[in-house]
């Protein structure tokens, strides 16, 4: 007997997940073999271990199939067909309770004593086998697993009374028959399983169940093992059986294994009696409930050390008794009577001559017996075979073969005929997939099952006729007879009239079933009447009483309680105050209607002031008046997005307390529109949109179910769908830029970016130039600012155009050496952003900055100063921007960075001669903002009335394109706070936005761009063809010290 080290049995009730962990354990291992009791658990097997490690790696072998592939290192397998000369090391035995088995149990305990991996065997069964194993496996580990949910009793129910996803069990094909008939009749079908089934009809009908077209499933106790479904209760129509012998009662842990079923994993189950089944004693329910069951105190056995020397020597190995305690021969099966029917036959005898003859007879008489049929008619066909392969060519006749496949390819008949087919033909199957019993044996293997899936979905489609789609006539006639009908509601609203299946209640209306029609159908309505009247009386009590989670406002406007809609928003007085109505047909009225009404009304009201609090407090306006009141009024009628351009003048003519006013509410200015940022998020966002769309329905222009889907959280930008409403961006935060329409927020970021870079001056004589400004005024595009926004190329230059960005093309000198890593246009930048690439946060995951502490940058003059008056302004960003490919690769300061002195990016080691570097002349793009520098509007009048001179020490006006100014003293977002040299020192005649400041650098009046074109300063000292010359001089500076 093989060593019993490395022999885990894993014993434990119905749903413990032992056959899950041996799977687990053998894909451990990295190959192994796990035998299985049905040939469907084995298929279902192979599909989940394929899916894990691929199909070269898994072969399946049963008795009517075998897929190996050559480099196969997981083996699923039948017990039966487990092949014995392949070495694995794991090996598993799945329900070795099988071994007390009449039929199987002798093969189940041949591989239970004598099968063996090299690393690790895994026994899988009941905890009913315990003792035994000990007694014939000493030195076996044993692990117990507990079952994942509790099984209880439920009694005994009618069939028309039982809950949905019950399985009811029986034990002959005429009661399945029976019994699911009337199952279809009260309830609207079922599934039927049944053993006869092919496992291709099995797995159909169980689809049924499981996909939830059928709620009931009828079977025997064929679903006992090896099918895994989501069973509630498990309900006994009968508790005998025919067991091949005689009928007998189901012994407890017979019982128990089907009972099992229910409740799977982690959901409890329970089990009952059902038709004419007696209740079961406390007694067998005590024991069902805790698992407690007889030990298995015998197991089957049969010789395997078989002597193939003669027909009467087989005979006498096969009838040999067992040695060890514990064991028992097993009765004569359909192999055994076949065998001793052939050693009658002369015929027979006279063939079986050597070792190699008998050998061959006792492998033909193994064909298993799935006709049930007569012993002497199985062993004809024995016989046949056995003649054909030991006469001639030593291969069946492939005529005769053919004839008998084709009296089962015939598809036409009722449900026994087709079943007896199908039983048939899996003898053939069996007798095609020997490998050389056949000259072609693929093509006969192929070309029965194919016959076989036939028979199996012809016997799926009349079981689903019979059994699911055909009324009742029983409740036809009682419909004819006017009797009165019994009506029922189910917990999930369904309607049962007599137990049939009529409507649903949704929210507060009732649904009829279109499959009724007619007198059927009035008559069935009328009927459940009473029954919906009252469940929704008592459902618009429930809603009255609800808390607001109970209820949900969906992006069309309804109102939503327990996963059905009971209400729906309508336009209202006000753009902030929607009215609620109440969804419901005529069996809702009177004083619950009304308080259904008011209670959602109630939810819409404090929804809205909790989603958009900034926009309520805003509309309420408490502390504003005037100018700041008539924005905030503006800015509420627009949902909280306002383009600044619309109210340009009303902007500047607010005063800093005013904007400070308008700022606590939460709204911020900014260089494109006046909004408040908190709106931005998506849930406010889809409030927001929904409110807008009945603005357009009281208007009737839009229906809120008609709304399109906004661009996707996370985009900076998207393509612009000129399908959508007017306004409908707007409301979204996104603002149409050509083809593209881009995030406000971003556009803000975006502003703030170039102003950095349009005028700027060193504030210390270190410091770099930032990328993408250009020395004289202007920019260039940098992937920083494509990086906001989402876009490049084409669709960035159209933003910039739709802002009012204008175009200069610009001839600048540079060494040689960067010309080639120098890109003229945003084209030619290397790690464009790609198209609707989210590039930035969503409003959600990077919140505004706090107005109170952090002030904003100061609003745009309406008269933009000229270049040399505008110096840098504060950058409002909230989170970093990402880095594009082209800083990483150390070339974007060059590619944007224009200088006319070049000093600055040569750098000359003391005592080293200036090189010769040699410079050429590109053509670059250099945008501008509108009304600034060479496109700046002058009127002649304002040439002549200039003032000759500003006071060194006052800051220049900020550019168009600013931001709201900060307070006195304050910080700036992002940005150094104000500093003044007195107290109050701003002047308040001068314009908002020209107040003094101190932290930058004096102007310098030689820096000032000619009007009519840009050219080479004329007074600088250094020739501009030998712009090195200053290299020298620093250098002797440098040397002198």
């Amino acid at each position: 007997m093989p060593s019993q080290k490395t022999v885990t049995a894993v014993l434990g009730p119905t749903n413990t997940g032992k056959t899950h962990l041996a799977v687990e354990r053998m894909l451990g291992h990295g190959g192994g073999m796990i035998g299985l009791p049905l040939r469907l658990l084995a298929r279902e097997i192979y599909d989940k271990v394929r899916a894990r490690v691929g199909d070269a790696a898994v072969a399946l072998v049963t008795g009517e199939e075998k897929i190996i592939p050559v480099h196969a290192r997981y083996w699923i397998c039948t017990v039966e067909a487990m092949p014995s000369d392949v070495d694995v090391p794991f090996l598993a035995i799945d329900e070795v309770q099988l071994c007390a088995d009449f039929e199987r149990g002798h093969i189940f305990t041949d591989r239970v004593m004598n099968r063996r991996g090299r690393d690790e065997t895994m026994l899988l069964g009941a905890g009913t086998m315990r003792p035994i194993l000990e007694k014939l496996l000493p030195g076996t580990t044993f692990v117990s697993r507990p079952r994942f949910s509790q099984l209880l009793y439920a009694g005994q129910k009618k069939l028309t009374r039982l809950p949905p996803r019950s399985a009811i069990v029986a034990f002959s094909a005429d009661m399945v028959y029976a019994t699911a008939e009337l199952i279809r009749r009260q309830r609207g079908g079922a599934a039927v399983v049944l053993g006869a089934l092919s496992p291709r009809t099995r797995n159909a009908q169980v689809a049924l169940y499981q996909s939830g077209d059928v709620d009931y499933i009828v079977a025997t106790d064929a679903v006992g093992m090896g099918l895994n479904m989501d069973v509630d209760h498990v309900a006994f129509a009968s508790t005998r059986k025919f067991d091949g012998f005689q009928y007998r009662q189901l012994n407890p842990s017979e019982l128990g294994q089907v009972a099992g079923r229910a409740g799977r994993y982690m959901n409890d189950g329970t089990f009952g009696v059902t038709g004419e089944a007696d209740p079961f004693e406390p007694e067998m329910v005590e024991r069902l409930e805790s698992h407690n069951f007889d030990s298995v105190r015998m197991l089957q056995w049969r010789n395997r050390e078989l002597d193939f020397g003669s027909l009467e020597r087989l005979k006498q190995s096969l009838n040999q008794l067992p040695q060890q305690q514990g064991l028992t021969r097993a009765q004569p099966n359909a192999d055994l009577l076949a065998l001793e029917s052939l050693a009658r036959d002369p015929a027979t005898r006279d063939l079986a001559k050597s070792k190699k003859d008998v050998e061959r007879l006792w492998e033909v008489c193994q064909i298993p017996d799935y006709r049930n049929n007569s012993n002497s008619e199985h062993a004809s066909i024995v016989s046949r075979i056995y003649q054909y392969l030991q006469i001639g060519d030593r291969v069946i006749d492939e005529d005769w073969f053919v004839r008998q496949l084709k009296f089962c390819e015939n598809t036409a008949g009722d449900l026994d005929t087709l079943s007896n087919r199908i039983s048939h033909i899996r003898t053939w199957t069996f007798v095609a997939n020997r490998p050389d019993w056949l000259k072609a044996p693929l093509y006969w293997q192929s070309y029965a099952r194919e016959i076989e899936d036939k028979l199996s979905d012809a016997l799926h489609e009349r079981l689903t006729q019979r059994f699911i789609d055909r009324r009742t006539s029983v409740l036809m006639k009682r419909l004819a007879q006017k009797e009165e009908l019994m009506s029922t509601v189910e917990e999930d609203g369904a309607i049962h009239v007599e137990g049939e299946y009529i409507g649903r209640i949704k929210g507060f209306l009732f649904v009829p079933d279109g499959a009724t029609e007619g007198a059927e159908a009035r008559a069935l309505k009328a009927a459940a009447m009473s029954a919906v009247a009252a469940e929704i009386t008592a459902r618009a009590k429930a809603v009255a009483a609800s808390a607001d989670t109970d209820l949900k406002l969906t992006r069309d406007g309804q109102i939503v309680w327990n996963h059905a809609p009971v209400g729906k928003l309508e336009p209202g007085a006000s753009l902030l105050k929607p009215r609620a109505s109440v969804v419901a047909g005529d069996q809702l009225s009177g004083a619950e209607r009304e308080e259904v009404q008011a209670r959602l009304q109630k939810f819409t009201d404090r929804h809205i002031a909790t989603v958009l609090e900034p926009l309520v407090k805003l509309e309420e306006g408490e502390g504003l008046e005037g100018m700041s009141r008539g924005l905030a009024f503006r800015l509420v009628e627009t949902l909280g997005v306002l383009p600044r351009d619309t109210v340009a003048e009303e902007v500047k003519g607010l005063s800093q307390e005013d904007r400070a006013k308008l700022r606590a509410f939460g709204a911020r200015f900014g260089a494109f529109n006046l909004y408040v940022p908190a709106l931005l998020k998506p849930a406010p966002t889809e409030l927001r949109l929904l409110l807008w769309a009945l603005g357009l329905q009281k208007e009737g222009k839009l229906d809120p179910s008609a709304l399109p889907q906004p661009p996707g959280q996370g985009l900076t930008s998207a393509s612009f769908d000129r399908s959508t409403p007017k306004g409908f961006y707007g409301v979204c935060g996104y603002r149409i830029c050509g083809s593209r329409v881009v995030r406000i927020d971003m556009l803000e970021r975006l502003a703030d970016v170039i102003r950095d870079r349009v005028f700027w001056r060193a504030r210390f004589a270190e410091e770099a130039r930032p990328a993408g400004s250009v020395e004289g005024g202007g920019f260039t595009v940098v992937p920083d600012m494509m990086s906001l926004v989402g876009c490049s190329g084409e669709d960035f230059l159209g933003i910039l155009r739709s802002l009012d960005y204008r175009m200069q093309k610009k001839t600048v000198k540079r060494p040689l050496s960067a010309a080639a890593g120098t890109p003229g246009t945003p084209q030619e930048l290397p790690g464009n952003v790609p198209s609707e690439a989210p590039a930035s946060p969503t409003p959600q995951e990077a919140p505004p900055p706090t107005e109170p502490s952090t002030p904003q940058p100061a609003e745009p003059l309406a008269e933009p100063a000229t270049p040399q008056e505008l110096p840098q302004s504060p950058v409002e960003v909230s989170a970093a921007p990402a880095i594009s490919a082209a800083e990483d690769a150390g070339v974007a300061m060059e590619a944007v960075t224009v200088s006319d002195e070049p000093v600055a990016e040569v750098s000359v080691a003391p005592g080293e001669p200036a090189a010769e570097v040699p410079v050429e002349e590109v053509e670059i793009e250099v945008w501008w903002p509108r009304d600034t520098g060479p496109f700046r509007h002058r009127p002649e009048r304002q040439q002549h009335n200039r003032r000759p001179a500003q006071r060194r020490d006052a800051a220049p006006a900020q550019p168009a394109a600013g931001g709201d100014k900060p307070a006195e003293g304050e910080r700036r977002e992002g940005g150094r706070p104000h500093r003044h040299h007195g107290k109050d020192k701003r002047r308040d005649d001068r314009p908002e936005g020209q107040e003094g400041r101190h932290d930058r650098k004096p102007r310098r009046d030689d820096r000032k761009p000619e009007p009519q074109e840009r050219k080479a300063r004329p007074e600088k000292p250094i020739d501009p063809d030998s712009p090195f010359a200053v290299l020298g001089a620093l250098k002797a500076k440098l040397g002198g010290k």
